[in-house]
């Protein structure tokens, strides 16, 4: 099998956290080369653009951190390295203006991702960076050289550090497919298993609703959910009806703990406020009011405005003796039971749940069963919402790679 001239750095993986990774080390001036298996890199990256690319966010920074769950404790030292604000000042220095959304997320002012990774790769080349596109990584031969297909065939690399930046498992064709999972096993490194993060889930809906309100926006709605731990959380926001259940925003918000609760119960029951604007009491008066010869549901539009997709999930869920008694009514506006048995597949995920565990790595990101070897982005055991937390984590954990790689390099420098 042929062998490549001599490389320094080998970057498996060209999304942001591989190419955050190569940056710290170009910065450097040590040699890097990023081997992809797309036909460009940042695929997934674009594809995040396309309806307004989520930088980061801009909230209170202890809120954004606890926004990680039960990765925060593993990410914060990263986060602090690159909280939101140092993110947007390097977004700045690409010549790419930001601004935040209403919703407090932050986006380039041109609200796509192509301007700014094409500023990236043209600060990355002309720092030297090395790009390979159409490279797929095979794993390692038995001598621990890198395995790799090209255009040309296979080959094998023999770089001082290998940083694996490979994405989780959602979006195959975009090249997170997950295919890396076997191979690290076989090395001996601790995966937790793949799941669906930032996903839709099912419900049963009747045949009525699939077919009159699949796709529906459902619009100034709170979901409450008692989590795994006891604990109730509330949140408004904005999700859709689709013909398989639920999804969008508000729905990803809550999908660790729904998958959570899914993992342990086989199902998983949230609560909708259909009129978070008005108190428990408001809406008791206005469902009470007399309706003469109305139907409830005009009684409901003109009293509340509750109509469309809204009255429809209450009719749904709701019998018609509940529909007609004002206190059932009122107490299901206010929180109407939707219950979720199963998250949607993998490759309709947004991102990826699981992943290789902290624990098989050293505070620099290195595997410890393979030294010299470094991880970084999706492929950690984390997760995240939409919303801007899950880029900003993937940078962080790019610049860990690279500073742990640079580490590493010193320190194999000084024993020799």
């Amino acid at each position: 099998m042929p062998e490549f001239s001599p490389v320094q750095v080998a970057i498996i993986g060209g999304g942001p956290a591989g190419l955050m990774a190569a940056e710290v080390l170009a910065q450097s001036g040590i040699q890097i080369d990023i081997y992809d298996a797309m036909p460009s890199p940042g695929r997934k990256f674009l594809l995040a653009g396309i309806g307004g690319l989520n930088i980061t966010h801009s909230e209170d920074y202890e809120v954004f951190c606890s926004r990680y769950g039960d990765g925060q404790t593993q990410l914060q030292a990263m986060l602090d390295r690159l909280p939101p604000q140092a993110l947007r000042d390097w977004v700045h220095g690409l010549g790419i203006d930001t601004f935040v959304g209403s919703s407090g997320r932050v986006f380039p002012a041109e609200m796509k991702a192509a301007p700014l990774l094409r500023a990236w790769l043209h600060r990355l080349r002309d720092a030297g960076v090395r790009l390979h596109t159409r490279h797929r990584w095979l794993g390692w031969d038995e001598d621990g050289a890198l395995r790799m297909a090209g255009p040309s065939g296979t080959f094998i690399l023999r770089p001082r550090a290998t940083v694996l930046a490979l994405g989780g498992a959602s979006w195959t064709k975009l090249g997170s497919d997950g295919t890396w999972v076997p191979l690290l096993q076989a090395r001996g490194v601790r995966i937790a298993p793949l799941q669906s993060a930032n996903c839709g889930f099912e419900a049963a809906w009747s045949p009525y609703l699939r077919e009159k309100f699949a796709g529906a926006h459902l619009k100034s709605v709170a979901l409450m959910l008692t989590g795994r731990d006891g604990r109730q959380e509330r949140r408004l926001g904005e999700m859709v009806v689709s013909d398989f259940g639920v999804e969008g925003s508000l729905i990803y918000a809550f999908s660790a703990k729904l998958r959570e609760l899914i993992n342990r119960d086989g199902k998983a029951t949230f609560l909708l406020d259909l009129a978070p604007g008005r108190s428990a009491e408001q809406v008791l008066a206005e469902v009470s009011h007399p309706r003469g010869a109305r139907s409830v549901s005009s009684h409901l539009k003109s009293r509340l405005g509750l109509g469309g997709v809204k009255a429809a999930l209450l009719n749904e869920v709701l019998s018609r003796e509940q529909m007609h008694d004002a206190a059932a009514l009122a107490a299901a506006i206010k929180g109407l039971p939707i219950t979720v048995h199963a998250a949607r597949p993998l490759e309709e995920a947004i991102s990826t749940a699981g992943g290789v565990c902290f624990e098989s790595v050293d505070e620099h990101l290195m595997l410890r069963d393979v030294p010299g070897v470094f991880v970084a982005g999706e492929m950690l055991d984390w997760e995240a919402p939409t919303g801007g937390y899950l880029l900003n984590a993937c940078f962080a954990t790019g610049v860990a790679a690279g500073l742990g790689v640079k580490a590493w390099l010193d320190q194999v420098k000084a024993a020799n």
